[in-house]
């Protein structure tokens, strides 16, 4: 037994308890895959993973968005060499990312002061993916039953709205043309959502990019990656700095585990077409939401705890 806990456990100084190597590595390694995979932090799976195993739901957050450097880069470098990178639309996506992670950080620092952070984390992950996950899947089984009419109608009407907007630039690797106050606002609202949930924002990205800036999916997943590097590299040392809940030993494990998953996504991505990958992601953002539903609707005995607790150390 000793033996055992020596070889893998480690533990967690900020966390404040011990964890075994290997579960963690396995996590980053299945949260990197999906990276590849989908162009997703993941951090809506790990996150709640995270606190499942123990880890209080602050340092889930905090910890769990450095590792969407490695799997983002990763995964990036890869789609950017099949030419599925929009540099110039990526460089407007981060640059509202970062200002949402520094809101975020802040609104973080605040719900750990009154003690809600624990309790407003987990509705949050549910109004976000239950939203985003009944949009996708029912927008991505429109597509694969061939009813696309009404769905190139709503596009279009997005997409009027949006191109009435000032500070239209064109985003020639994209093949769109649309205002960067639209982008900007969008990498502002993933930015602040990254802080406080932990994610890299990719399942509201991803289908913004598609169905609202009308990228296609391929271009869309690797221009994702690309500017979660940048926002996930903000939140983290913003995390650190004002709220001192980034673990490092749970990062690095993560980030190890997160770097080698990311390449098997990316060679996954292409046996997939576009529609068949955002409906089977869909289903995962659900399943997730209903976990987390869940929990805090089986156990309200909780809910008083949840909203007293400091929210890590």
């Amino acid at each position: 037994m000793l033996f055992k806990e020596r070889r893998v456990d480690i533990y967690l100084p900020i966390a404040g308890m011990s964890v075994n190597i290997f579960l963690i590595l396995g996590l980053g390694g299945l949260v990197g895959f999906l990276s590849g995979l989908f162009g997703v932090g993941g951090g809506f799976l790990l996150t709640p993973l995270l606190m499942m195993i123990g880890i209080p739901p602050a340092v889930a957050a905090a910890s769990g968005s450095n590792q969407f450097v490695a799997s983002s880069a990763s995964g990036a470098y890869a789609h950017k060499r099949a030419g599925n990178v929009d540099t110039k639309l990526g460089v407007v996506l981060f640059t509202g990312g970062i200002f949402g992670s520094t809101v975020g950080v802040q609104a973080v620092k605040f719900l750990r002061l009154v003690g809600d952070l624990n309790f407003a984390i987990r509705v949050a992950y549910v109004i976000v993916l239950g939203g985003v996950g009944i949009f996708m899947f029912i927008e991505s089984l429109t597509v694969l039953t061939g009813r696309t009419v009404k769905e190139e109608k709503k596009e279009s009407r997005i997409r009027r709205l949006a191109m009435m907007l000032p500070l239209q630039m064109d985003f020639k690797t994209s093949g769109v043309k649309i205002s960067v106050i639209l982008p900007f606002f969008l990498g502002f609202g993933v930015g602040f959502l990254g802080a406080l949930m932990g994610v890299g924002g990719g399942f509201i990205m991803l289908p913004a990019m598609i169905y609202i800036l009308g990228m296609p999916t391929l271009l869309a997943i690797g221009t994702d990656l690309f500017q979660i590097i940048i926002t996930s590299i903000s939140t983290t040392i913003q995390q650190a700095f004002f709220n001192h809940t980034v673990d490092v030993g749970l990062a690095l494990l993560l980030l190890f585990g997160s770097t080698i998953g990311a390449q098997f996504g990316v060679r996954a991505s292409r046996k997939l077409r576009a529609e068949q990958l955002r409906i089977l992601l869909a289903g995962i953002v659900l399943a997730v939401m209903f976990m987390i539903l869940y929990e805090l609707m089986a156990t309200p005995s909780e809910l008083i705890s949840l909203a007293t607790e400091g929210g890590g150390h």
